[in-house]
Order: C-alpha cells, then structure tokens, then sequence
C-alpha cells in the first residue's frame, strides 16, 4: 500500500511540474492540487485500514466499507474546497492530474 501512495504522491508532483513548464503558475498549481484531491484520501484510506488489521480482532468488511465512504467524501470535500478557494483554478489541469493519479497504480500493475 504504501508503494501505490507515494507512486501517487509523485505522479501528482510530476504532472503538477509539466503542467507549470507548459501552462505556466496557474495550472502547475491545480495540477498539484488536482493530484493530491485524489492521493491524500488514498493514503488516509491506507492508514485507517493498516490500522483496522493490525486490531485485536483483525481486518473487518465493515472498516473497509467506512473507510471507503470516508474516501470519497473526503476527496469531494477537498475537490469542492479547491474550487471554493482557488478561483484561477485551470480544470483541464486539475482533473488531468486527478485522473492520472487516480490510474498510477496500474504503472505497479504492469511492473515486471
């Protein structure tokens, strides 16, 4: 788990790069933001089911269902406060990287 989080860490950082080096400030930012809407909730995710495993008890189905539905709200939250805050938000680089990190896992996936 914690290989796909910071493969997801970094793709964020580096669409968030060449979105700045080819759009300037502004999109290198919502690329960044874009990117960390989508990895910070993985991670929290990671860590609340690491957590839930190593109870006495072990893994429960119904921890992972919370979990989850804490995931996508929380990454609705952070997407809605993005666009709230940051008014010059470039969309095209924010939901780019959203969705590039969202699919960096299958890099891991086809990993020899």
């Amino acid at each position: 788990m914690a290989r796909i989080i910071l493969l997801q860490i970094a793709a964020a950082f580096i669409v968030a790069l060449v979105a700045l080096l080819v759009s300037g400030l502004s999109a290198g930012l919502s690329a960044l933001l874009g990117g960390l809407c989508c990895a910070l909730p993985n991670a929290f995710f990671a860590l609340r089911l690491l957590s839930s495993v190593r109870k006495p008890g072990g893994a429960n189905p119904m921890n992972f269902f919370v979990g989850e539905f804490i995931k996508i709200a929380l990454t609705i939250a952070l997407m809605g406060a993005v666009v709230l805050f940051y008014p010059e938000l470039n969309w095209l680089a924010f939901l780019a990287a959203f969705i590039v990190v969202m699919k960096s896992y299958l890099i891991l996936l086809f990993r020899h």
